[in-house]
């Protein structure tokens, strides 16, 4: 128990060090800046945690999230995962991106103790304004190039994919590493005032295209659909607070594996559905005309059918993410 916790300490740190190194090169970029941008208050919008950013434009994102539940013989789990996004704007309506992910899991046992990098997602958002209104329609697809598949996977690579997709629903699809995972999704918001309101809706195919032979082998296809709500507020020109509701449904059945005979069965329906809730604060600078960072930490808790009444630690997450945009 105190290695796992010391280990937790270390990861912990070593994501508050990449937060100090970012931070540190805005504060430099801003003492040689003699005009901080201003955006215009009536047009603020505040970014999501779990969502799509509406907004079409140049940037890299930063985040980690720190997360602890429960495996599948109910002890407790520990994943730090990590994600970096960029995109480029190449028109004023189209942005390519790509974004990466990592995971390190600390399992009930020193060893079962494993770290993973994800499938990269590669993709683009095509956007479009009108007054307080934005659309933004967004198709990627996963890369299935990840660590911990294959016929003959490293069993604590899988194991901290497996860690990855409870502590990070939204990203899991990057995380099912034997899956090429074609998606489309679209978000509408409406921007006035220092108030954000925003929906999303995603369409997942999950394709198995390597791993058959492994023991772990299970569905050729899987469908997936999640729907997200953003409310979000401006307190002054550098403070907001917002939060997430995210609901996630397998549209297909899913086969998993019996925890005690290994036997593959098709997923309950308890397990088919996932709502995550997120709330935080986040902070907003400018730097010179063009650069704002955004930095941001906030709480997401996993439900069960249970909801409120559930456990602080059940099969679903409890976390912490720290978030840092910067738009260039």
């Amino acid at each position: 128990m105190n290695m796992t916790a010391s280990k937790t300490r270390f990861h912990f740190v070593v994501l508050l060090a990449l937060v100090g190194t970012l931070s540190g090169h805005g504060v430099a970029h801003a003492q040689s800046s003699a005009t901080p941008a201003q955006p215009d208050p009536a047009s603020r919008y505040s970014l999501p945690w779990q969502l799509r950013p509406v907004t079409i434009g140049s940037a890299a994102r930063l985040d980690g999230v720190l997360a602890a539940f429960n495996d599948a013989n109910g002890n407790l789990d520990i994943a730090v995962t990590s994600g970096l996004s960029v995109s480029y704007q190449i028109t004023r309506e189209i942005a390519p991106m790509l974004r990466l992910g990592f995971v390190r899991n600390n399992a009930p046992g020193a060893a079962l103790d494993g770290s993973s990098f994800a499938n990269p997602l590669l993709g683009a958002s095509y956007g479009r304004s009108s007054g307080p209104f934005k659309l933004a329609l967004f198709g990627a697809t996963t890369i299935p190039i990840g660590t911990g598949g294959g016929d003959a996977p490293d069993a604590k690579a899988a194991r901290a994919n497996l860690a990855a997709m409870t502590a990070r629903p939204a990203d899991d699809a990057m995380f099912a590493v034997n899956y090429l995972t074609p998606m489309v999704g679209g978000d509408f918001a409406y921007v006035s005032h220092g108030f954000t309101a925003q929906v999303e809706a995603t369409l997942q195919e999950l394709i198995r295209v390597r791993g058959g032979k492994s023991a772990s082998a299970l569905d050729q296809f899987r469908t997936n659909a999640a729907l997200g709500l953003h409310l979000g507020y401006f307190i002054g020109a550098h403070f907001s607070v917002g939060s997430d509701l995210r609901y996630q449904r397998w549209l297909s059945r899913p086969t998993t594996l019996n925890r005690v005979t290994g036997a593959q069965v098709p997923l309950s329906d308890r397990d088919k559905d996932a709502v995550t809730l997120a709330a935080g604060l986040r902070l907003h600078f400018g730097f010179g005309k063009q650069t704002s960072v955004h930095p941001g930490v906030s709480v997401m808790r996993g439900f069960d059918g249970r909801a409120f009444a559930a456990p602080l630690v059940t099969a679903q997450t409890t976390a912490v993410q720290f978030d840092i945009p910067v738009v260039f």
